[in-house]
């Protein structure tokens, strides 16, 4: 009973941490949100907002907002070019400085997400995760996390995962304050954002390292 007690304090402290950060960032940024939505809806048109369903706490699907990185170029054929061929320049320079995840902080007041978390990744991917990897979904997914400050596309998905892992057991108000700091100076350096030569990341194919 005390355990329960002590969890649920801990959360309410991390939601109100949430809520009050999340909507400090909104104020602050408000004129770079605003002037991000412009420019992307005169380069890439309509819609400004990407939206896609992402797994959050117990595996529960929720919709994440985006700022749109690519457009919608096609072939003669008609066809959809690959995602590497339809990133924007200007999107290429939000991904860099994490500019097009600043409508997730709409996300965190909805409390689909917590400023810091493991990321949510993609919905398929539930299916392959082994038993240890699955841990990840004990807590609630973030804007930026441990893994993300530790090596971020970097990493190969196994010592993403157990990065992770490691914060689901060790998260404590004192670490999230860490990652945030550790956070603002990596898009700032711009550090981490893609593995070298590559666009995007190379996909979860699943593993059964337990």
């Amino acid at each position: 009973m005390a355990v329960d007690t002590f969890n649920f304090v801990c959360i309410m402290i991390k939601r109100t941490f949430d809520i009050f950060f999340s909507f400090i960032l909104l104020l602050i940024l408000s004129p770079l949100i605003i002037i991000t939505y412009i420019l992307v809806r005169v380069e890439m048109g309509s819609p400004v907002i990407f939206c896609q369903q992402r797994p959050g706490y117990k595996e529960k699907t929720f919709k994440l907002y985006k700022y749109r990185t690519m457009s919608d170029k096609r072939d003669e054929f008609g066809q959809q070019l690959p995602d590497a061929d339809r990133v924007t320049y200007l999107g290429k320079m939000l991904r860099k400085y994490s500019l097009d995840e600043l409508p997730q902080l709409f996300n965190v007041l909805k409390g689909d997400l917590s400023i810091v978390g493991p990321r949510p990744l993609l919905v398929e991917y539930l299916p392959l995760y082994n038993k240890q990897q699955a841990r990840r979904h004990n807590v609630k997914p973030g804007i930026t996390g441990w893994a993300q400050v530790n090596g971020r596309n970097e990493l190969s998905w196994e010592d993403n995962f157990k990065l992770d892992t490691w914060y689901v057991d060790n998260q404590s108000l004192i670490l999230d304050i860490k990652i945030i700091l550790m956070t603002i100076l990596q898009v700032i350096s711009g550090k981490g954002i893609n593995n070298p030569g590559r666009e995007d990341v190379e996909c979860f194919k699943g593993n059964r390292i337990e």
